[in-house]
């Protein structure tokens, strides 16, 4: 296999560095370049396991003398800038030292039948990247981000996902219009109506395939959404906590689904 061209970039003003600086400091510049920045060992090699190809790899010169084959070999074209260079580009406080800049897939089309998760105007990071592992490590395989929602394919949704967005269907900026045309039955919690959830598993309530809506950090599913809803839950909290994080809630309820289909 022939490998892939290398080339040694020296000037902070080079054009390809200002946008890759703002691919991994701007949660939204993937939507004006169609490409995104995955910074690390973890995210880059779940996109290879996954059969997803890089663009272009970016190694700190200190890396690339030690950077594996399948990583040297896996882009179109290797970069390689000095370490300080690659520390001010990166997003982490603790920088890698590599990582791949990939296309942008083109947007997806909503699924209307498949098993998915709703997000309404969920607009923390990290909250956004852990409903998606817990997505797809239940087999909820479609994520449908209405507008006001965190930026999919952000770095810090991305480190959050842990992966996880190599092996779903990502669709976002859709709205309840958008919803509305799922042939699946729609579910959403609720601290004050509908079956407890562990009730509705027992008494096998649960519908398989279905949609979880999930909302807000603090306004919750908005009321247009719940209208849409077939199913209303609740989920027992013995302890007397007045509400749990919207990840924590999502991991429950997903692992619920994914316990009613295995026991059917």
């Amino acid at each position: 296999m022939t490998a892939p061209p290398v080339q040694h970039i020296t000037s902070r003003d080079n054009a390809f560095l200002k946008d890759l600086r703002r691919l991994a400091q701007d949660n939204t510049a993937y939507r004006k370049q169609g490409r995104f920045w995955a910074e690390g060992d973890h995210l880059c090699r779940a996109a290879l396991v996954r059969g997803v190809q890089p663009a272009i790899g970016v190694y700190s010169e200190s890396f690339w003398p030690l950077a594996p084959v399948q990583y040297a070999q896996a882009a179109i074209k290797n970069i390689v800038i000095s370490d300080a260079m690659f520390h001010d580009i990166s997003g982490l406080e603790s920088p890698a030292s590599m990582g791949f800049v990939f296309d942008l897939p083109t947007a997806d089309v909503l699924q209307t039948q498949m098993a998915s998760v709703i997000l309404d105007r969920v607009q923390d990071a990290g909250n956004v990247g852990s409903i998606l592992r817990s997505a797809s490590a239940f087999g909820f395989k479609q994520i449908i981000a209405l507008k006001g929602t965190a930026a999919l394919w952000s770095p810090k949704v991305l480190r959050s996902g842990m992966g996880a967005h190599w092996g779903l269907h990502l669709v976002e900026g859709l709205d309840l219009a958008d919803v509305a045309q799922l042939a699946v039955p729609i579910l959403v919690t609720s601290s004050h109506r509908g079956s407890f959830l562990h009730q509705a598993l027992q008494n096998k309530e649960l519908p398989s395939p279905c949609a979880w809506a999930l909302g807000h950090e603090g306004q919750g599913v908005s009321a247009e959404l719940e209208a849409l809803a077939h199913l209303h839950v609740r989920i027992a909290q013995p302890g007397g906590e007045e509400s749990l994080n919207v990840a924590a809630a999502a991991a429950i309820c997903l692992h619920a689904s994914a316990s009613a289909f295995l026991l059917a």
